[in-house]
């Protein structure tokens, strides 16, 4: 099994390192999303070192947790997680969205690089996570199953209909995790169509919710998700409220690069307030 990271220094240094191979194998493909996938990086690094039983070195064992990244568009934030996590060689990122590659601008199912589901679709992530979840329990696995949804696709009606179905089953053994940057492809959220009150629909529907007022702390992050295990009966729903580009100043908050790579002059800024040498 994984060894988990118990010192927050130490998961911080794994975002930073999340985020350099994010924007090199952005940059490298020239096209794919950067603001989704940089607004992430907290919730999939306290996940995948400190959270999930999982192994790299056995990506099919039985017992392992599942993650269903629902908002399939930051899948390069995922895949950067994976390599730092032992999957496949981080070289391997170089060959985001290239032709013949495992790596895809979308996740396609791939156990051996731990991908559990093909997702982009808006909407269907959270209807995989259920199922999954459902299926653990009907076979007595102690399995948790964890999905990553985009506010987006708080706009979709097929989600609330996964979001219904979870409170009906009483599925405690699913964790639901917002990625609330308040920007989708075309705009502000709030422009286009406002979902809110976020975590008050998601308890109308019956859900037991912890809203994060800071979704990139990962002590915070780390909090809910132990409650998110001690919580029975019903499902667990974190609203983790990011900031779009998380990490560099340049693509903070900027709903123009949600579906855009940096060039070489962005790179070059970014990786020098990452730490890094262009």
């Amino acid at each position: 099994m994984f060894k988990k990271i118990k010192e927050i220094s130490g998961l911080i240094d794994i975002a930073r390192k999340v985020r350099i191979d994010i924007l090199r194998s952005l940059h490298n493909a020239k096209s794919g999303h950067t603001g989704g996938s940089l607004s992430s990086v907290e919730i999939l690094v306290a996940l995948y070192f400190s959270e999930l039983r999982h192994d790299p070195k056995n990506p099919r064992w039985e017992g392992r947790d599942r993650f269903i990244l629902s908002k399939g568009h930051g899948v390069p934030a995922l895949y950067s997680v994976l390599a730092n996590a032992g999957y496949f060689p981080r070289e391997e990122l170089m060959t985001l969205r290239k032709p013949g590659s495992r790596l895809q601008g979308h996740p396609e199912y791939d156990l051996d690089i731990g991908i559990e589901a093909t997702t982009g679709s808006l909407g269907h992530g959270l209807s995989v996570a259920n199922g999954m979840a459902l299926s653990a329990r009907m076979d007595k696995k102690d399995v948790r199953v964890y999905a990553l949804l985009s506010d987006g696709e708080l706009q979709e009606g097929a989600t609330w209909e996964a979001i219904t179905t979870s409170s009906h089953r009483k599925i405690d053994n699913l964790c639901a995790i917002v990625d609330r940057n308040r920007f989708q492809n075309d705009g502000a959220m709030d422009k286009i169509k406002d979902i809110e009150p976020v975590p008050d629909k998601w308890r109308a529907f019956g859900w037991e919710v912890e809203n994060l007022p800071d979704g990139n702390n990962l002590p915070s992050i780390l909090t809910a998700l132990v409650k998110a295990k001690q919580t029975k009966g019903k499902p667990f729903a974190i609203i983790a409220n990011t900031i779009k580009g998380k990490g560099v100043s340049i693509f903070e908050n900027k709903g123009n690069y949600h579906g855009v790579a940096p060039n070489d002059e962005e790179l070059k800024v970014a990786l020098i307030e990452l730490g890094e040498a262009a």
